[in-house]
């Protein structure tokens, strides 16, 4: 009975020391390249009034025969109405990342390295939100806000993300977005300060994306069936609501469209699929390599787009 117990623990020990490595590698590359927003993005610089606010091939409805019939001009301000939408889901998902962060490190050790890097990334979440909120701002577009039982589900969740949970909930939330953002960045289309936007986030969100997969990684060996159970399947009840949250009605209203026929066309709209195909790629992936993905969770993604 000793002795298994005393090996499990030199287990734990070992990975408890492999983690404070990545959190101290991850807090090393925090102090060489991180950004303040407010100083390092040109708030003031024009914009250019031929420039896109997302890349035209990734919007929602191009390739349709809506998208072909729309003017410059309407293609350009559905962009910004599609950029304002995407930066207000990354408001609302970084706010609740973070609630649920600081709720887990009241149990944690608040001298090691793992609870700095955490508060580190929180520290990094909230320029984020500060960066979003003003691209809406300066883009001339509105944020889009919350239904009350949406705002009520946004209140309690942090509370059931515990252990594995939290770290797919963190890459649902931040992988997906990083990779379409790496596809586009560089796109001449797209207006300098967006571009610039996106560089500095995907810069420190590939810290954020490592201690979350580091973190899945290394309680693979330790959940538990309940743990490994809920954590497989929960996140496909995600990928549902990110179909609706990535289609949002309301931008094409306020675009002038009809938002029935556009927000029909975008949900059937083959060249949307292949991007949130191509978004969900790696981290479909990953979660099959770690046992994370069930036949529920694999449909869901299915039917909500993201997985062919």
């Amino acid at each position: 009975m000793t002795a298994p117990s005393r090996s499990h623990s030199t287990a734990q020990n070992v990975d408890a020391g492999g983690r404070q490595a990545i959190a101290e590698r991850l807090l090393s590359g925090s102090v060489k390249r991180s950004y303040s927003p407010v100083v390092d993005l040109d708030w003031d610089a024009p914009l250019d009034p031929d420039k896109y606010f997302l890349p035209p091939r990734v919007c929602s409805l191009y390739g349709t025969d809506l998208w072909n019939n729309l003017t410059e001009e309407q293609r350009i301000e559905m962009s910004r109405q599609e950029l304002a939408n995407i930066l207000s889901v990354g408001i609302w998902f970084e706010n609740l990342l973070n609630r649920a962060l600081l709720q887990r490190l009241l149990n944690q050790d608040p001298a090691s390295s793992v609870t700095h890097y955490a508060l580190t990334e929180m520290g990094d979440e909230c320029r984020h939100m500060v960066m979003f909120g003003r691209a809406i701002e300066r883009s001339g577009a509105r944020a889009y806000g919350n239904a009350g039982w949406q705002r009520l589900i946004m209140l309690l969740l942090p509370f059931g993300l515990r252990g594995s949970r939290l770290w797919v909930a963190a890459l649902v939330g931040e992988e997906i977005f990083d990779a379409l953002q790496r596809e586009m960045l560089d796109d001449p289309q797209l207006q300098p300060l967006i571009s610039r936007l996106m560089r500095i986030h995907v810069t420190e969100e590939s810290r954020h994306i490592g201690f979350a997969r580091d973190g899945i990684a290394r309680r693979r060996t330790t959940r538990g069936r309940w743990e490994t159970f809920l954590a497989a399947n929960l996140h496909g009840v995600a990928a549902l609501r990110l179909k609706y949250l990535f289609t949002n009605p309301a931008m094409y209203a306020r675009a002038g469209l009809d938002k029935q026929e556009a927000t029909k066309a975008a949900r059937t709209n083959p060249n949307f699929h292949r991007m949130q195909v191509l978004g969900f790629a790696s981290l479909a992936q990953f979660l099959e390599e770690n046992g994370l993905m069930t036949r529920f969770s694999r449909r869901a993604w299915r039917q909500a787009g993201f997985l062919e």
